[in-house]
């Protein structure tokens, strides 16, 4: 029994001391170590792929939020340009309103002054200019004084803007200056002038405030 089991020791032996056992060993560890190394490289390659890939996302993703603010941008320049338009415009009208207040202010007033001015012009126009002598002292100083009263008042009103619109016979019929309260055939007229003036105009700062009543001439 011993002896059989020194043999079965040894063939055991000589079996894993055997050079084909070894090469064959040394051929499945060469085999596994590139499998591994090739394993390896994979991964080593999958690593690259991942990393371009979120690359890629992250460009993406600042992409849009650039055209994001560059619209938001946009619509705020937009909207700041028509700001500054309508302030403009504001202003504009805001100063043009501020200078009419200055100047036609006074509109009312002059309208006003006008009935007393109207009622001077008749009452000089009135005297007879052959009973205005020395030998009719008191007519002519009631004259003389109706007649300063009147170009003081005159002055007045050309200080202020407001100017007298007296047209001639025989100017051309304007609609902004005159009112027309007949037409009638008039000799040595020519159609569409004025042939008479009943009633002075006037005009405030350039704008008509009263228009000259007149009649205008007509074809016969």
């Amino acid at each position: 029994m011993a002896s059989w089991c020194v043999r079965a020791v040894r063939q055991s032996y000589s079996m894993v001391a055997s050079p084909a056992l070894i090469r064959a060993s040394q051929r499945q560890l060469c085999s596994a170590t590139q499998q591994a190394n090739r394993n390896d490289a994979d991964k080593g390659d999958d690593k690259p792929d991942q990393g371009s890939a979120e690359n890629n996302t992250v460009e993406s993703l600042l992409m849009e939020e650039k055209t994001k603010l560059e619209g938001q941008l946009l619509d705020m320049t937009e909207k700041y340009k028509r700001a500054l338009a309508d302030t403009e415009n504001l202003r504009t009208r805001t100063k043009k309103m501020v200078e009419d207040a200055k100047l036609y202010g006074i509109q009312g007033f002059c309208k006003d002054l006008l009935e007393v001015a109207d009622i001077l012009e008749k009452a000089t126009e009135s005297v007879p200019k052959e009973e205005v002598t020395d030998q009719n002292p008191h007519l002519k100083n009631l004259y003389d004084g109706l007649v300063m009263t009147e170009a003081q008042v005159q002055k007045v009103f050309t200080k202020h803007g407001l100017v007298k619109l007296n047209p001639d016979l025989g100017q051309k019929f304007d609609p902004y200056e005159h009112e027309s309260l007949f037409h009638a055939p008039v000799e040595g007229r020519t159609p569409g002038t004025i042939a008479m003036v009943t009633k002075v105009g006037y005009k405030l700062h350039g704008r008509t405030l009263r228009p000259a009543l007149v009649g205008v001439a007509k074809a016969p």
